[in-house]
């Protein structure tokens, strides 16, 4: 993956400046792409039954989606909260996109009304940070009709067992399919409100859905626009096989002082993670996939990963840092303002951790970093995490967690 694919990307588009947050959450099951050149788009067939889609959030990730789905001929209505933004593609009525993907994608509908945009669509795809799945699930839950499928792109830890959680609350009755992805299909980054640059897109990204039976019926609607989904196992192991939940708070927490000093200008992996560093995201790393084995699901430790998708060699997860090339530039985030905390503690570590301590696995190190994040930023992270109770499975029984996941035939 070279480090968030920036090193492609920068061959393919050398004067695009890398922004700071642009990076994505490493996960095993993705190849890292070969494109350094603009790519051919793929028109839908003639005669073929496509599904329209709704993509919710127009930001980096959204506009990336919704116009480079406009432009291989799918219908879309792209959904934002911001009115400002809105207006800029109601204006314009396209999305312009750049980089890896050239054209220009034109939209059904632009609207910062939500029933508007999924009232008519088959497949929608919410592309906006784990932090606002909760508002928009309960938003959806009074839209929502039957035969419509919801993937979050991606889920995180828990995305889909939370949006399923407040949709029972909130008493939904359509039979609607909920699905996950394990990370973000497209690198990219917004250059104007109705501009994207891609600068490249994954060659295969881990989908399941809630229940797993329906993945392969997700996978069949989707796939006529993105053939780079894969059979996840479950929510479950999409989740739990979270590596960016390990490098991302972890390196960031425990730089906090130098990226506050030097405003992020060191590298962030290869010098972020010294051996005392890496001593601790071990340690928080075998929580993790301790948690896992708990529920039955093989986690790939860090170390494993970056063997997997670098071949980096290491006695020690320090080792294998130091191996990896394509660590190499990839730079600091340069304020603690940052996605890293703010979004990867309490919707990834959080779950983590309270689903672990329900079945009496210890988180001592998840915990003291989810603390360690609130001191910080003055808030409390376990409040306003995926707690078990938030992802509707408080008291359960892993047996009852895994039908949950799996469903018929567990």
């Amino acid at each position: 993956m070279r480090g968030l694919e920036w090193e492609v990307a920068q061959q393919a588009s050398p004067s695009v400046t890398r922004p700071p947050d642009l990076e994505e959450a490493p996960q095993i099951e993705i190849a890292p792409s070969k494109a350094t050149a603009p790519r051919r788009v793929r028109k839908v067939a003639k005669g073929k039954k496509a599904p329209r889609f709704a993509v919710l959030g127009a930001g980096h990730g959204g506009l990336a989606m919704a116009g480079h789905l406009a432009l291989m001929g799918f219908r879309v209505n792209l959904w934002n909260r911001s009115p400002a933004r809105v207006e800029h593609l109601q204006m314009r009525g396209a999305i312009e996109l750049e980089g890896v993907i050239t054209g220009e994608g034109r939209l059904e509908m632009a609207t910062t009304n939500l029933k508007d945009a999924v009232s008519d669509v088959d497949i929608i795809m919410v592309a906006i940070p784990a932090n606002g799945h909760r508002d928009v699930a309960t938003a959806l839950a009074d839209v929502v009709h039957d035969g419509q499928t919801v993937i979050l792109n991606p889920g995180r830890t828990g995305g889909a067992l939370e949006v399923r959680n407040i949709f029972v609350k909130k008493a939904v009755t359509a039979d609607v399919t909920l699905a996950e992805a394990q990370t973000f299909l497209y690198t990219s980054r917004h250059t104007e409100p109705t501009s994207a640059h891609v600068f490249d897109i994954k060659n295969e990204v881990a989908l399941a859905a809630l229940p797993a039976y329906r993945t392969p019926e997700v996978l069949k609607a989707v796939r006529v626009a993105f053939p780079q989904f894969i059979p996840g196992d479950n929510v479950l192991k999409t989740g739990l096989d979270n590596v960016g939940a390990i490098f991302h708070p972890g390196v960031t927490i425990l730089n906090a002082a130098r990226i506050e000093s030097t405003h992020g200008d060191f590298q962030y992996y290869l010098e972020g993670i010294t051996p005392s560093v890496a001593a601790i995201l071990e340690t928080t790393d075998r929580e993790r996939v301790a948690v896992a084995a708990a529920l039955g699901i093989h986690a790939h430790t860090a170390r494993e990963w970056l063997y997997l998708a670098y071949n980096s060699p290491g006695r020690d997860l320090y080792q294998a840092v130091q191996s990896t090339p394509g660590y190499k530039g990839i730079t600091a985030p340069s304020h603690l303002n940052h996605r890293y905390i703010l979004e990867d503690v309490p919707m990834s570590l959080v779950p983590i951790a309270s689903i672990g301590e329900m079945l009496g696995v210890p988180v001592p190190t998840i915990r003291v970093m989810i603390h360690l994040a609130s001191l910080i930023h003055g808030r409390d992270f376990w409040k306003e995490g995926r707690t078990v109770e938030r992802l509707g499975i408080k008291g359960m029984s892993v047996k009852d967690i895994r039908f949950l996941a799996v469903g018929a035939g567990t």
